[in-house]
């Protein structure tokens, strides 16, 4: 792969704002820093750019004439994660962390900002979103709601994401569902509550917890297409505060993901008949919050077929996955893809290391190599989407 000249170098000086931004992360709609570092660079860059758009969003606009509009987008949010590495930028913030690359995201995006802005070799219009609040917050959907496409409308959205298992630099490609729906789902179990030694005069709502717990999973297995996926996981469960009491009430939080609407619309029946029934043939009684927090992100075929065509051209047929697997992990850029023609694809982190090991992961590390790499792509492929 042959880089455009002048890259490198930008991406070496991104590669130290990269390591800033790891030793001071900053948790969804709190990126207060983060967004001014971003906003200072692009205004000094020559772009129109407006803050505050989500609480701590940041869009920038370049226009060098009538065209098509492009947007690319990073999201800049940490996660609550105590860092277990040692590198000379590890966070300097205890409990906090950029633990899914998105301080590489930001730094990649800004590579790609300032090489436009220095060889603005397009006609048409380039916004930058730098969003907030990816990690199970909605800071796409807060853009949006603050009418972000409505002000800076584009004829087609991109985003990329990390992905730690795949060599570097490897694009991954995938038309229709690629990430899955997140719904969360708070279970408030009602017993009655009493001593541990008199069981029959209460009515136990671990026993209700248990049974869910173990009967969510049939939903899965009995009711669901065997080629179709669906996962629901119980993340936590909270009832009793001592060893010989029987408490009057449980909560359980469960995770729901699924690739496909008709299966998420079928889920959710059975999740809610199968704990109210439960309950109920317990004696005891259940409270349901079921929440879409994000929908399916649904590549459009149009997007990603040029997306993927222009990484061949630039990167090599040899590096490009062209079915990549769909995800069962989330993701907010679905939000902007409902609204917009918009392509997500994902870029390997590593096979080894802290690039290697699960994004989430307390020893996880983005790989700076990925910043000349990619900014190196999206540039041509503005190029290429508003030619001159």
């Amino acid at each position: 792969m042959e880089l455009l000249a002048g890259i490198e170098t930008i991406a070496a000086e991104m590669v130290k704002v990269r390591h800033h931004l790891h030793q001071n992360p900053e948790l969804g709609f709190e990126e207060h820093e983060t967004s001014k570092l971003v906003a200072e660079k692009l205004t000094k860059w020559g772009y129109q750019v407006t803050t505050g758009i989500g609480k701590t969003g940041v869009v920038a606009k370049l226009v060098t004439g009538a065209g098509p509009a492009v947007g690319l987008r990073a999201d800049m949010d940490a996660l609550p994660i105590l860092e277990e590495n040692n590198f000379a930028y590890k966070s300097q913030k205890e409990g906090l962390m950029h633990a899914c690359g998105h301080d590489g995201h930001t730094a990649t995006l800004l590579a790609t900002a300032k090489y436009l802005a220095e060889n603005p070799h397009f006609k048409g219009t380039l916004n930058l979103f730098f969003q907030p609040a990816e990690e199970g917050l909605g800071g796409a959907k807060a853009m949006i709601d603050d009418e972000v496409l409505s002000t800076f409308p584009c004829d087609a959205m991109f985003g990329f994401h990390n992905i730690p298992g795949l060599p570097v630099g490897h694009f991954g490609f995938r038309r229709g569902a690629a990430m899955a729906s997140s719904d969360r789902v708070t279970v408030k179990i009602q017993g009655r509550g009493g001593h541990g030694a008199m069981p029959h005069l209460a009515v136990d709502p671990t026993m209700i917890a248990a049974s869910i717990m173990m009967n969510l999973q049939s939903v899965v297995s009995r009711n669901i297409d065997p080629q179709h996926m669906t996962v629901i996981s119980v993340g936590s469960i909270h009832g009793g505060k001592t060893f010989n009491v029987i408490p009057d009430a449980v909560t359980l939080q469960l995770s729901v993901r699924n690739l496909n609407t008709e299966t998420q619309n079928l889920v959710e029946k059975r999740i809610k008949e199968l704990i109210h029934f439960q309950a109920q043939s317990y004696g005891g009684s259940a409270e349901i919050d079921y929440i879409r927090s994000y929908p399916i992100l649904y590549n459009s075929e149009k997007e990603t077929d040029f997306a993927e065509n222009v990484a061949k051209d630039v990167l090599g047929e040899s590096k490009i996955i062209t079915d990549f697997p769909a995800m069962t992990a989330s993701e907010d850029f679905s939000f902007f893809a409902n609204e917009c023609p918009s392509s997500y694809l994902f870029v390997g982190n590593g096979l080894s290391g802290p690039h290697g090991c699960s994004v989430h992961n307390p020893k996880y590390d983005f790989n700076d190599d990925l910043i000349a790499i990619v900014a190196n792509y999206w540039a041509q492929l503005v190029y290429r989407f508003c030619p001159q």
